[in-house]
């Protein structure tokens, strides 16, 4: 027998042992739903009969088992996806001292025999499965426990099953796997992000299998997979420490519900509940009760895009900066010291002297600034009745409340953070936008300002914090979320993806704000042929990144005479995609206007989905979006159209080209009617 036919063999058993276990699962499932209804059922009939003890016994005994029904119903989802893809991997390791090798099979999902008790099939995450990912044949070893297993890894092998049959099978010596991680990188693109369990290489397997770092930085060139990775990571933290976290201690912060749908289905497919996803935007509605309307990142990057307007870039890098906190700060303390204008008061006839008054504002110094009022208040109302004895009730009290509050310049955080300004003797700094709306500059600067005079509370249900597109929030934004919460987290992004280099924070920065966190770098693009990749390069001269070689057609640049020739070059590029094998074309413009104007003059002859600000999904198909709404996101093939030197001339506007066409994997078309972009001349 051949080793394909004794893989096959091995495959056949193994499936028959998992329908059997399917099996037995279902008839548990029914047996306990019987048994529910059948409880349910006594219960109504004889509710009149039954006491509150006997009534309470029974709800908790009807409560345990559909607890055991769901999980025997989670266990059934994890059997179904191990039929599909059954393992990926096979291992022959000789452990030190043993004269035998133990053949192990590394799948998505454990698999034990109910018999033997033998796993024939391992967890991608169980310590003994990263023998697969981090060596060749050859001496090797695993932890567990703390305990160093040592051997040698005599056979190593690689399979792509699916739908219960195996397609290909194959012995390697080399890293993963160049091979099968040609082939898989060839694959046509999908509408979701995929696990990339069978595919892991050996720098990524050190970040997601990283236990000790309490915040860990992940700076990832474009292609490199670094969101995946990160979400492979959670995937083994949660496997890790089962006992300790669960997926609803696990916020991700994601720049939008468009890329929170594209990677939506890549834990469940890895066997975990999906987590809860927010935006900065949605955080700050939370903390601002709804009460603050403000202009959101986007419209922020759009207005920077469409037009130069340099008291606007002025207003966004004051505020992004730690000067600005340091300003704050003294401004705060300003206000403790001298703002509080404090003379002498009489209650019901009865004087309250100024030193007292403040005398008990500074005893509460610890307190936010605008929760001391009250206590003042407070302390004259128990002070009068224990010298005079009044009662000091309503009406009154209203009244002392609105004389202490009276003292000091305004009791509304808004009012404050305008007079801020005033105080800075920058009043231009602050500039409300249509409708009362604030700039989104400031909104983080106004939460930073209104926690320090209000007070907030820290999230202590989030254990762990992921958050994606790190180099597009500021410095301001991160102290606040630092300060929200103060729990593990895992940070990561390109600092060569900005799509505001006006707000945007460095590597290092976001490393003094988060002291003794641990960064880790992926340098190696595995998204775009290496044709494309040096395209790229050339975009933003000052990137570090490894392209892998895998290769294709160069990109190409069709100068067009006409603004009608470029609308028939995309129609052609368009035609030759409908023609052709692959999934997805992503024709990715600067602006929203310059998307919008695009899909009314092409949607009458294809069928095509047009990406916005308020878009939740991504899909495959024919797709016209921004690079801001790009980012994140991947295409078979690609066009950027109008890559003139008007149109992509300043920084953000390289940032933007740049996103764009690190989109592709497979082929890149870049159009302009006009003088081409320097950026693309360079």
């Amino acid at each position: 027998m051949s080793e394909e036919q004794k893989e096959k063999k091995y495959l056949s058993e193994l499936l028959n042992k998992v329908d059997n276990k399917l099996t037995e699962i279902n008839q548990a499932i029914k047996g306990k739903s019987d048994e529910i209804a059948g409880m349910h059922k006594h219960m109504q009939d004889h509710k009149r009969d039954m006491d509150n003890l006997e009534k309470n016994a029974m709800r908790e005994v009807i409560r345990n088992y559909s607890l055991q029904g769901n999980h025997s119903i989670e266990n059934r989802k994890r059997l179904i996806r191990l039929k599909d893809t059954a393992f990926f991997g096979r291992i022959d390791f000789l452990e030190d001292n043993n004269k035998v090798a133990r053949n192990i099979y590394i799948g998505v999902h454990n698999f034990q025999d109910s018999e033997s008790k033998k796993n024939l099939v391992f967890d991608w995450r169980a310590p003994i499965s990263s023998l697969f990912y981090d060596f060749e044949l050859d001496e090797a070893y695993y932890e567990i426990k703390s305990k160093k297993i040592e051997g040698n890894i005599l056979l190593k092998r690689q399979f792509r099953i699916r739908n219960g049959e195996m397609e290909y099978m194959l012995d390697t010596d080399v890293t993963i796997h160049d091979e099968v991680l040609q082939k898989e990188l060839n694959k046509a693109s999908s509408a979701k992000m995929k696990n990339i369990v069978a595919t892991i290489q050996k720098e990524q397997n050190a970040i997601i299998r990283n236990e000790e770092a309490r915040h860990l930085i992940i700076q990832g060139v474009a292609g490199s997979g670094k969101t995946s990775i990160a979400l492979h990571r959670i995937a083994f933290l949660l496997y890790r420490f089962k006992e300790t976290i669960t997926s609803e201690d696990i916020l991700i912060i994601s720049p939008n519900k468009v890329f929170a749908s594209y990677i939506s289905n890549v834990l469940p497919e890895l066997g975990e509940e999906s987590v809860a996803e927010t935006s900065v935007e949605e955080i700050a509605d939370e903390l601002l009760e709804y009460q603050i309307k403000f202009q959101t990142f986007f419209e922020q990057v759009t207005e920077l895009l469409e037009r130069n307007d340099q008291k606007l870039i002025e207003r966004i890098q004051y505020k992004s900066s730690k000067e600005l906190l340091r300003k704050l700060d003294e401004y705060y303390i300003f206000l403790q010291n001298d703002a509080f204008k404090i003379t002498d008061i009489y209650v019901k006839g009865k004087l309250v002297p100024s030193w007292f008054i403040k005398e008990t504002f500074e005893k509460y110094n610890r307190m936010p600034l605008l929760k001391r009022f009250n206590e003042v208040v407070r302390e004259i109302v128990e002070n009068v009745f224990r010298f005079y004895k009044l009662e000091i009730r309503y009406k009154d009290r209203t009244e002392l409340h609105i004389t202490i509050r009276k003292m000091f310049p305004s009791y509304s955080p808004r009012v404050l953070y305008k007079g801020f300004y005033d105080w800075l003797g920058r009043p231009d700094l602050f500039k409300l936008k249509k409708g009362s709306k604030y700039e989104w500059s400031d909104v983080y600067p106004f939460i930073y300002f209104k926690m320090k005079i209000e007070g907030f509370n820290y999230s202590q249900k989030v254990k762990h914090l992921v958050i994606d597109e790190m180099q597009d929030y500021s410095y301001v934004q991160y102290q606040v979320l630092s300060r929200l919460y103060a729990c593990k987290k895992t940070i990561l992004g390109d600092i060569n993806q900005s799509v505001n280099p006006f707000s945007s924070s460095s590597l290092e920065s976001i490393e003094k704000i988060f002291p003794g966190a641990t960064s880790m770098t992926m340098l190696k693009s595995y998204r775009s042929t290496y044709e494309i990749t040096q395209f790229t390069k050339r975009i933003s001269q000052n990137i570090n990144v490894e392209a892998l070689a895998r290769h294709g057609d160069e990109p190409v640049v069709t100068a067009c005479k006409t603004n009608d020739d470029e609308l028939n070059e995309i129609k052609k590029r368009i035609d030759e995609f409908d023609g052709g094998e692959y999934n997805s074309l992503g024709i990715i413009t600067k602006t929203q206007k310059q998307a919008d104007a695009l899909y009314l003059s092409i949607k009458d002859f294809y069928k095509i989905n047009l990406l916005n600000a308020v878009s939740v999904a991504f899909g495959s198909g024919i797709v016209i979006t921004t690079a801001h709404l790009a980012k994140g996101l991947e295409f078979d093939q690609v066009i950027v159209p109008y890559c003139t030197s008007k149109n992509y001339n300043t920084a953000p506007d390289q940032q933007m080209l740049y996103v764009a066409c690190t989109r592709t994997m497979h082929k890149l078309y870049v159009t302009h009617t006009g003088k081409p972009s320097h950026f693309i001349l360079q």
